[in-house]
């Protein structure tokens, strides 16, 4: 009698473990794990349609990506632990307060992605905070090769404006971007995972005449091409024949049509970056996986993960990218790379067949 009841119970835990958790059905055919991310399969319809126009890796995909990180650094727990304001981390404020916020120095040019998503986030009548880190995760999934990121929901719409001063700048050392990003939990080696968004990105303030101009010449793949070619010797300045300076924040560039950030130039050779910065050159899914995990960290900067819920389901699945191995652009050599990594040797790359060429700008 006593050995039936453990094999009963037993029995009992087994089959309580293996029925499947009931799903919520949502619209359009749809079902999700938890009925908050409904809602979710409807923005996503919309705003890859409309949006992101069918899907699209451009400007839109590449400036909402952006977004996530303006809404989330803008945050400082130890001006809070000071008593002063250090704003609310990861809270939709650059959307609530975009009058003020997208006029920081830091944030010129969010203004029209923060407009075209306004619209979308009161239709659905989501946060503003989890429709930012939506879009931006959407966004990078149209590129290839990009990550499926972790999305959570929940986060509150009850936010103030965030100072000014907390955002990165271009022009900003190695010593003042990793003491920032150290202000919030993020540590150096996840600062160049972070800058793997860089591979998808464009500049268009930073010199206006060159609207578009990309970090690397794969701005429409998520891949590792952006931590070699910031390594390349600068060689030119990318502007228009007029422009006789380099702008402020930009350093020489080893490419036509390709713009270069100090920031990023300082972090590929500081000892602190150089590194990790160099071990992305030969791992494509090191580099993604390093990404995920430091994206994850950044996203609920200011919130209780615990209390949100895991939605990532409604994400796409990025299609490959088109290489998956790093090289050296056609007109370059294994001479030009500038190695910064003390401990290792920078590793033999392949050469892009061809003579270089001019990089196309990021179709706006």
């Amino acid at each position: 009698m006593f050995s039936k009841s453990i094999l009963s119970v037993a029995a009992l835990a087994v089959l309580a473990t293996a029925t499947p958790l009931k799903r919520a059905t949502c619209s359009n055919g749809h079902t999700a794990s938890d009925e908050q991310c409904c809602v979710w399969f409807d923005v996503l319809d919309d705003i890859q349609e409309n949006l992101f126009e069918g899907s699209e890796c451009q400007e839109e995909a590449h400036e909402s990506l952006r977004l996530t990180f303006h809404d989330c650094i803008a945050y400082s727990p130890s001006l809070i632990a000071d008593g002063e304001d250090g704003g609310g981390g990861c809270d939709g404020s650059i959307m609530k307060f975009s009058d003020v916020e997208t006029a920081f120095h830091a944030s010129i040019g969010l203004d029209e992605i923060v407009a075209k998503q306004l619209p979308y986030a009161l239709k659905h009548n989501v946060s503003f905070g989890d429709f930012i880190q939506f879009a931006g995760a959407v966004g990078v999934s149209n590129c290839g090769g990009g990550p499926r990121l972790q999305f959570l929901t929940g986060r509150s719409n009850d936010s103030n404006v965030s100072p000014d001063g907390l955002i990165p700048l271009p022009e900003d050392t190695a010593d003042t971007i990793i003491a920032r990003f150290a202000d919030v939990g993020i540590s150096a080696d996840e600062i160049v995972a972070l800058l793997a968004s860089h591979s998808v990105a464009a500049q268009d303030h930073v010199e206006p005449t060159i609207h578009g101009s990309p970090f690397d010449s794969t701005p429409s793949d998520f891949d590792a091409q952006f931590f070699v070619e910031t390594l390349l010797k600068g060689v030119l300045m990318p502007a228009a024949p007029d422009v006789t300076t380099l702008a402020t924040g930009e350093v020489l560039s080893p490419l036509p049509g390709e713009l270069r950030l100090n920031s990023d130039f300082e972090l590929a050779r500081d000892n602190r970056t150089a590194c990790e910065w160099q071990s992305y050159v030969t791992s494509q899914s090191f580099m993604m996986d390093r990404f995920t995990a430091a994206m994850k960290k950044m996203t609920v900067l200011g919130n209780d993960a615990s209390a949100l819920v895991d939605c990532s389901e409604v994400i796409p699945t990025p299609a490959a990218a088109a290489s998956q191995t790093a090289y050296i652009p056609a007109g370059k050599n294994q001479s030009d790379i500038e190695p910064a990594c003390s401990a290792t040797p920078f590793p033999t790359l392949s050469v892009q067949a061809g003579a270089e060429s001019s990089i196309t700008p990021v179709p706006s």
